[in-house]
Parts: C-alpha cells; structure tokens; sequence
C-alpha cells in the first residue's frame, strides 16, 4: 500500500512507503498518527502547517461486515484541538481497494483558484475547478455522478466549507448517491483552506486488497455477520428505525436534553419519534431501510419523502432531529427533515448547528419552537450572509455574538442529544475525549441506558468513569478498524464478536494479535490524541462541562457532580 502527499504549495503529488511505524495503523489510529508527528499543535487550523488526512480503516475494502468507514484528520477550526472525524459513504472502500493507505494534504495554494482531485489506478492527479464552485452537495454529487459515472466515489464540501465556517463537514457519496457526513470538527473548512472543492476516486481495476489467510477471514466474516444480525439492536431495532429509536427510549430515561438542556423530557417527543418516522416513510412510500456502505448488515439509514411523495433527505439520524427537534422545541417531523437536507447540501454539521440554533434563540433572535424561523437561519447560513456566518460558526461562536451563558460545548464542540446529569457516563465521554463533547467518543448510553455490555446506572456517579474509559478505548480501535460504531452492540454482550473482529485483522494481515493488542491500540491513539492537545494549549481545565450543568434537570432533578480529580481517572489506564 501506498501513501499519497498532496503539496498544494506547488501543486505536486508523491506516493510514498508506508514508513514502519504506521504499517499497523489504519483510520483514526493512522489520521491522528501523522497529524500528531506532521501537524504543530500551536499551528492555525485553516494556516498552511495543518494537514488534512484520509484514511480507509484496517478492515475497509474487505467483505468483512460494516467495515466501510473512513476517518479523515486535521487540527480542528473548532475546537483548536486534533480531530478525527468518522463517515460511512463509498470511498473508504474504494480507496482501500486502490492500495492507498492514506492521503494527505498538505500546504496552500497561491491564488483563489481552486482545485479538484480525481483518484484511480495511476494516482492522483490535481486539476483546476471552475464548473462547482458554489455548488451544494447534491449538485455536485449528481453533476460528477452523470459526468463519470455512478459508481465513482465522491468527497466533497459545500457553501458552508468554502466560506470557511467552522461547523462545515465533508460529505461523501453514498451507494445510492445520497450523503453521508465526516460532521464534527469543521474539517470542511480545512478542506477549503487547501482549495479543494471535491476529490473523486474511481477504483476500477484497481490492486484490491489482499488477504493472508482467506478461509479464516471468511470464518470470521460469518461470524461477525451472524452476531450482528442476531442482536436486539443491531438485528431489530436500528433496521426498523433508525438510530431515532432513541428518541423516545431517551425521552423516558429523562435524559432528551429540551429547550437548550432545560428539561430531560420533550412533550412532543412523540411526534418525532422513530416509531413516528418509520411509519410516516411507510405511507410515504420511503425507504424505511437501506445502506450508507456496502456490506453493511444492520441498514440503519432510510429515505424520507415529503407529503407528496419526493425525495427529502436520507440517513435521517436521532441527533438530527432532536438537535432540530427538542433542543430547539420543535416537534414537526417535516421541518426536521427539511433542516437535514438543508445542511446536507450546505455541508454543515447539523449538531453542532442545532445547538447554535438553540443559542441563538436562548439570545432571543427567535422564540423556541419558531420551525419556520429556524430554516430561515439556516438560509442565511447557505447565502453565507453575517447572521448566517455567526450561526454556522458553531454553537460556543453564536453564544458570544449574541451574550448567553447557557452554552452547551465542551472545548467549544456542541454536546449531542443526551443530557449528561441524566446519563453520567456520557457525560465523561463529553468532558475527556481529546475531540471535544462527542457521544461518538465513547458511547455509555449503551450500557447506561440500553443495558448492553452490563448494567450501570445512569443517574449515579459509581463506574461511569470507568465505563467512559473503556468504551473510549474501544471506540479509538474500531474507529481505527474502519467499523461502524454501533457493531459494538454486539461486541459488548457477545465475545464472539470481539473475536471475531481480532480473527479478520489476523487473517487480513497474517498476524497474532490478541484482545490486549487492540485495547493497547485503542489506549495509544487516546494518549497520541492527549499529547497533541496538552501541545496546542489545552489543559485539565477543558476537561469539565459548563457550570450551568450543576443546575437540576428535571424529571430527575439531577445535576452534573463530577470533579476534576474524578474525570482525570480517565486517563488512568490499567
């Protein structure tokens, strides 16, 4: 396999040995890898000393199941620190099986020309962009999709990333040319710093990608396969739902942070609820369940029509709509959907955009529950106007502009769709992961609030540390996997799985690992991610949520009473 370096500097392209010490690593292990050694903590994110990386996981490329995942790295816009943001799509595959272990990028152009790359066979080649520049996301995705195929893969920023906002993601094709999302950290804008409208990747013919041992990796495939299907959640529940069955899963725990965190219940919960969607999409005549990558087995993503029956958005997520929904207390499930293709085709994160929303009407720009005023927001951020640049600056951003205090983030990244006094263990995840508040990071609502993986409660403080701890170390190896985080499901209460996860990587690579091999890689990118936020400034004191969680949340009238002492046993790894 081969590593591709984009200097945009001078508009040239090297492929490289992959060097030793990153032979091992794939996905977030190898993005946070090369960003920790090439990237200077103290460095601008959008300056020419941050570097962008792609990279497939260990296991992309394969048949394995679930295994479609990219990360892609960079210092963060909006958090100062390092990033590793995570996306399904078709090019994780598609690059995997072209031998690239990773691409980065590097530099800044001269100019205000910009640029696309086009990946195949031979290489990489950079060619100049005038045709989409402007474009949103669907536009160009069906644009390049009618111009070099279907089947081409797509990675792509929209307005929001070329006007440099801080939430701005990249977003991906997917199988059925829809989008999916690297969210979180505004790397879109990192992509725009390096004038990089889109990059296509056409894997025909391409080495694919080889296997050491066939018939054990096959063994573990079906394995792994049959756990995940045989699962409550990952056999049942995400295929019928959606990720939104959390929705009112959550909303009886207490734990739908409602109106800006006020509340743990959201009255209108049932009106946006997974059960609500699933049948809507069914008299819709949506989709109720597809793929965002091939070989995924649990189908979580589905299509919404509108009342007429046309396209409105796909891989309709449960912090989307209670990010649009309850945060900002809105229960039509219409306008929630409408928001989603909003920012779909803008390329912004809709979390860290519905919490800004939320600010923003805390400020009092809007009144809570103002749906049609909400999509206007978002309008202004596509026209890229000053109101529009505020709020698509993210949620800590929107809070300064407008003087509120009840700011929900944690190293200026907006906290997701649980309220951490009622579910305490992703509580720690928000505080201690080196990404800023990401339920992603380590996610104990499985164990808190779905039993999976064992029982602790999630109104106490007792094993919530310990629970956040392991569940990151976790999630920092199946990241670097390239899996879907929710095959964790079924990891956590199935050994098998686990096993079989370890038995593909062995088989693929003709190696030995055991159990502690994947947890160390798991504890190891942790710490590689800590050392560079230590570098770039970052101290205990991040480490902590808002005091505005010490206030009772109700129904359980619980409070946030973690110390700083408490939340540093993170980081003591045994």
């Amino acid at each position: 396999m081969k590593i591709y370096r984009i200097n945009m500097s001078d508009l040239t392209v090297k492929a490289e040995d992959v060097p030793g010490e990153w032979q091992g690593l794939g996905g977030r292990a190898l993005t946070s890898a090369i960003v920790a050694k090439e990237v200077e903590p103290a460095c601008h994110p959008l300056g020419k000393k941050n570097k962008l990386v792609f990279a497939p996981g260990l296991l992309s490329g394969t048949a394995a199941p679930n295994s479609g995942r990219m990360s892609v790295g960079a210092k963060s816009p909006l958090t100062g620190g390092i990033k590793e943001s995570n996306v399904g799509g078709t090019a994780s595959q598609k690059l995997a099986r072209l031998g690239i272990k990773a691409i980065i990028i590097e530099g800044l152009p001269d100019g205000t020309k910009y640029y696309n790359l086009h990946v195949d066979k031979n290489g990489i080649k950079i060619q100049e962009e005038t045709e989409l520049l402007g474009k949103g996301n669907y536009e160009v995705i069906d644009t390049l999709s009618k111009k070099l195929g279907d089947k081409t893969g797509v990675i792509t920023i929209g307005q929001a990333g070329e006007y440099g906002l801080s939430s701005a993601n990249i977003s991906v094709k997917n199988p059925h040319g829809n989008i999916r999302s690297a969210g979180r950290g505004g790397l879109g804008a990192v992509m725009n710093s390096k004038r990089i409208k889109y990059i296509t990747v056409d894997d025909t013919d391409g080495p694919g990608v080889s296997i050491a041992d066939p018939e054990k990796f096959k063994q573990g495939v079906r394995v792994f396969a049959d756990a995940l299907k045989k699962h409550p959640v990952t056999g049942e529940g995400l295929p019928k739902f959606g990720t939104n069955v959390l929705i009112n899963i959550l909303n009886e725990a207490g734990g739908l942070p409602t109106r800006n965190f006020r509340m743990g219940r959201f009255e209108g919960a049932h009106k946006i609820s997974g059960e609500f969607m699933y049948d809507t999409i069914i008299e819709r005549k949506g989709k109720p369940t597809h793929t965002c990558h091939a070989g995924c087995v649990i189908s979580c993503s589905q299509v919404y029509n509108d009342k007429d029956g046309n396209y409105v958005t796909a891989g309709f997520e449960y912090e989307t709509i209670w990010g649009f929904g309850a945060v900002c207390y809105i229960d039509d499930l219409d306008i929630i959907a409408q928001a989603d293709r909003i920012c779909d085709d803008i390329g912004i994160d809709t979390i860290e955009t519905a919490v800004a929303v939320a600010v923003a009407m805390e400020g009092g720009l809007l009144e809570f529950g103002d749906g049609q005023g909400m999509l206007g927001l978002l309008r202004e951020i596509e026209k890229g106007t000053p109101l529009g640049r505020i709020i698509g600056n993210g949620a800590s951003f929107t809070g300064k502009a407008f003087g509120v205090t009840r700011v929900p983030t944690v190293k200026d990244q907006a906290i997701p769709a649980y309220d951490p006094r009622a579910v305490k263990g992703i509580g720690v995840t928000y505080a201690t992961t080196p990404m800023g508040a990401d339920h992603t990071a380590g996610y104990s609502v499985a164990t808190n609030i779905l039993k999976v993986g064992g029982d602790i409660s999630p109104l106490e403080k007792g094993g919530n540390v310990e629970l956040s701890r392991d569940l990151q170390v976790a999630t920092a190896a199946i990241d670097s996997a390239g899996l879907c985080l929710f095959v964790a499901f079924s990891m956590l209460d199935n050994p098998e799985a686990f096993q079989a996860v370890v038995d593909m990587l062995n088989a693929q690579y003709g190696l030995n690992l055991d159990a502690d091999d994947i947890n160390e890689l798991g504890r190891s990118v942790l710490m590689t991610e800590r050392e560079f936020n230590k570098a770039a400034g970052f101290t205990e004191k991040d480490d902590q949520l808002p005091e505005f969680f010490e206030e009772e949340v109700p129904p359980h009238n619980t409070t946030w009473d973690f110390t700083g002492e408490e939340l540093q046993e993170v980081f003591n790894f045994k």
